[in-house]
């Protein structure tokens, strides 16, 4: 496939309990604004909230199945959680080819948008792709 600046590859998952309780127990953040309903509805969220590297990972797979693709190694990822991502709600995560440099480090642009095409997560990522 002949990559190009600007071109871009997107996946989108709806959030769900299940996804957030597997999550907590693969990274071992069992953070209970996650998992506990009356702790969370006592947060600043009002509700359980997925944690921002389970959506964030989301980022990780465009990469490697779909832009720049397979064999794509991470150098570097940069992240800005803007807003929650509530259990229910669906994430699209989004990758951008920034530079193609003639070293095989691509720059993206990263980010995802919930379903109200609301920017979660912006930022960058260095990859290697030979």
């Amino acid at each position: 496939m002949d990559l190009y600046i600007g071109q871009k590859a997107q996946l989108s998952k709806t959030i769900t309990s299940s996804d957030v309780v597997a999550f907590a127990e693969l990274s071992m953040d069992r953070n209970p604004v996650h998992l506990d309903d009356e702790v969370a509805a006592n947060s600043i969220f009002k509700k359980r909230i997925s944690h921002g590297m389970l959506y964030g990972s989301f980022i990780s797979a465009v990469i490697a199945n779909e832009l720049p693709g397979p064999g794509s190694i991470y150098m570097k990822q940069d992240l800005s959680f803007l807003k929650p991502v509530y259990i229910g709600d669906t994430v699209t995560a989004v990758v951008e080819i920034l530079d193609i440099p003639k070293d095989s480090v691509y720059k993206l642009l990263t980010q995802c948008f919930n379903q109200n095409n609301e920017l979660v997560i912006d930022g960058t990522a260095l990859i290697l792709r030979k």
